[in-house]
């Protein structure tokens, strides 16, 4: 066991991602309009942890859509802190990252983003994290934070 094993401040939270995952994807068809409808597709994820755990990348894979995307994770030691970017195939612009941390087994990161023109509060929340499995969902909010649409979820499956 490495130095970094041992500390517990938070940058080991996201070994449990680490290798390879073949993932159930369901985004909402119509962000910000009251839609209910649901695009689901079946993608695969492979995530490497970096630098004792301060750092990880994973490549998302989406070949029904012709999509892939990457995630670029930093722990900032001082502010126990995580930020998350997160880059498309679709324009190859680095993204405003959110930030935050896990508290009791469930990850909330917050950020700003621009949907089709309209500025948006963004939060991602992991949860539901065993050996095999887990959840991530990204909503936005378009009134500041008073009220919130789930636009896309991850269900996560350890690929064999």
């Amino acid at each position: 066991m490495t130095a970094h094993a041992k500390i517990q401040d938070g940058r080991r939270d996201f070994d449990f991602l680490q290798g390879r995952w073949n993932v159930l994807h369901r985004r909402l068809a119509l962000r910000g309009a009251g839609s209910d409808g649901w695009d689901e597709f079946e993608g695969t994820t492979h995530c490497q942890t970096l630098m004792g755990g301060l750092c990880n990348v994973d490549e998302n894979e989406m070949p029904s859509r012709g999509f892939q995307g990457l995630s670029f994770r930093t722990f900032n030691i001082e502010r126990r802190e995580w930020s998350i970017y997160w880059v498309n195939s679709d324009a190859g612009v680095l993204q405003e990252p959110v930030f935050g941390r896990f508290e009791d087994g469930v990850g909330r990161f917050y950020g700003v983003d621009v949907d089709n023109g309209r500025p948006v509060q963004v939060i991602y929340v992991w949860k539901d994290i065993t050996p095999t499995s887990a959840h991530w969902a990204q909503a936005y909010s378009y009134d500041g934070g008073r009220s919130w649409e789930v636009n896309w979820t991850m269900a996560f499956s350890r690929a064999e």
